[in-house]
């Protein structure tokens, strides 16, 4: 049986960047572990939850997993998982990445091992995407230097903040994902005319945000070969 271990911000990920590829991977029979950075239990951003934002189905679809899901409820440290013990390593988005997993060392170490070698797969969504921004390989260069990948991008950030970088609830944000990344010398393309962006360069794929859950599922599933049920 396939197995994946999914990474979650606990200053909060993005409900539907989750949960979605989280049930997807249960309906095709991948055993899935949780682990986030300290080992307390994710916390799933408001406005992921809110039903005018994201729908009554939706929102209820992710509160109910993410109050009764013991994998979500109780996880691991990451300072405690190995990504060879893994046939894929997910990175669920959300703007609460950018302040505990993406500069994380353990989480770097975590992306960098999966991707690295002939075995092994990488789903990185979003905000998480900015995760690459400070990943190197064993040889000190960018891990994204020279590959294909989406993620959030800067026209959609631009309608989150203000002036000053400061979103609603009064966080600022102490960088931008694509600014971060392409910086890291990634070829970088949200795919901003398409309804869902999802990017495969080798073992790593990259998930454009929210719309792009979905398709970012079936992606890894097709690349564990996989068959995803309907």
């Amino acid at each position: 049986m396939a197995n994946a271990l999914f990474v979650v911000s606990e200053r909060g990920y993005w409900g539907e960047e989750c949960i979605e590829p989280l049930l997807r991977l249960d309906d095709a029979g991948v055993e899935v572990d949780v682990a986030t950075p300290t080992g307390e239990p994710p916390v799933v951003d408001e406005r992921s939850v809110d039903p005018a934002e994201v729908g009554e189905e939706l929102a209820e679809q992710v509160l109910e997993c993410d109050g009764s899901d013991e994998r979500l409820q109780n996880p691991v440290s990451i300072t405690t998982v190995d990504a060879a013990d893994y046939d894929a390593v997910v990175f669920p988005g959300g703007h609460g990445t950018m302040w505990d997993v993406n500069t994380d060392r353990h989480a770097r170490d975590l992306l960098a091992d999966a991707v690295a070698g002939d075995e092994g797969t990488a789903l990185v969504v979003c905000h998480a995407v900015g995760l690459l921004g400070f990943t190197r390989t064993d040889d000190g260069e960018y891990l994204v230097d020279g590959r294909d990948v989406t993620g959030f991008p800067n026209e959609w950030e631009e309608g989150i903040v203000d002036d000053h970088d400061l979103m609603d609830d009064g966080r600022k944000l102490p960088y931008w994902v694509e600014d971060e990344v392409i910086a890291a010398g990634a070829n970088w393309d949200a795919e901003l005319d398409a309804d869902t962006s999802v990017t495969i360069d080798g073992d790593l794929i990259t998930a454009r945000g929210p719309g792009s859950s979905g398709a970012a599922a079936e992606t890894l599933l097709a690349e564990l070969g996989i068959e995803a049920t309907a």
